[in-house]
């Protein structure tokens, strides 16, 4: 059971969109598309009028009797054998989960997407303190962030800011960064391929941090949702894009060390430099 994007409908209903052309392009049912349609003319809901509201409050009004847990939805992984079994040699997340959806689905139920799993996972190695017996693996990830100090050039006429993307194998600690001029979308994917470029291979994990250029989403509970141009990168690439949990440096510790690193390398030593 998924649950619909009402808010995501009623903006395309707001922009024009008929039914149909809904239904088709975001690949739900036409009965749930008139059902909303229906409830919000009824009950003069626009996008407007929920605005300020969260997908999940705006998805209860229209169907406040789906309340039901994760749990009676989800088959639920069994997180200690997950634990386990990475401990054996070759064995990857990726691995443990395409078993387990396989599994489940086999048996009728529905898995957890992969972003939720491995969240659920680290969610789990923490609560049980088992996160020092986690030792980064060569190659299986990689950490991307914008440096959180801004250095600048001057052209002649005036200083003109540069922001440096860092990406980082934990593994080694072997770093790639470059300059930019701005932390737009488009910038920050095109630093993702030239960083796959420098390190001349694609990591099975792509940690980020959840800026608005690539995450839309990213709640306690349920499934990340990233933008659909960095979805794609990710799905081009074949890695798994994973935004580090809110308020949980840990997730991403090698990334935020190498920043302190670049830092002092290289913005600090050209503070006095034009």
């Amino acid at each position: 059971m998924n649950k619909l994007n009402v808010k995501l409908v009623l903006k395309l209903k707001e922009a024009g969109l008929n039914r149909t052309e809904i239904a088709k392009s975001r690949h739900i049912s036409r009965k749930d598309v008139n059902f909303i349609f229906k409830v919000a003319n009824e009950n003069k809901i626009t996008l407007a009028s929920v605005a300020n509201k969260s997908e999940d409050e705006i998805y209860w009004m229209f169907y406040p009797g789906r309340r039901i847990p994760a749990e009676q939805i989800y088959a639920l992984p069994n997180y200690e054998w997950v634990h386990l079994e990475l401990k054996k040699v070759g064995v990857t997340l990726k691995l443990l989960w395409e078993e387990y959806s396989a599994e489940e689905i086999s048996k009728g139920n529905i898995p957890v997407k992969y972003t939720k799993f491995c969240n659920d996972y680290s969610d789990f190695i923490n609560k049980c303190e088992l996160v020092s017996h986690i030792e980064h693996k060569p190659g299986y990830e990689c950490e991307v962030d914008w440096a959180g100090k801004t250095m600048y050039f001057n052209n002649g006429s005036k200083n003109i800011p540069v922001y440096l993307f860092v990406g980082t194998l934990p593994y080694s600690r072997y770093s790639y960064v470059e300059a930019t001029l701005d932390m737009k979308q488009d910038t920050w994917l095109r630093c993702h391929v030239n960083m796959y470029a420098f390190f001349k291979g694609v990591p099975r994990r792509t940690i980020c941090d959840n800026l608005k250029t690539g995450v839309i989403k990213h709640p306690h509970e349920g499934d990340v949702v990233l933008n659909e141009a960095y979805e794609a990168l990710g799905y081009y690439y074949n890695t798994a894009i994973l935004p580090a949990r809110v308020r949980r440096p840990r997730d991403k510790a090698t990334a935020e060390g190498v920043v302190g690193d670049i830092t002092t390398s290289i913005i600090a030593k050209c503070r006095n430099m034009n």
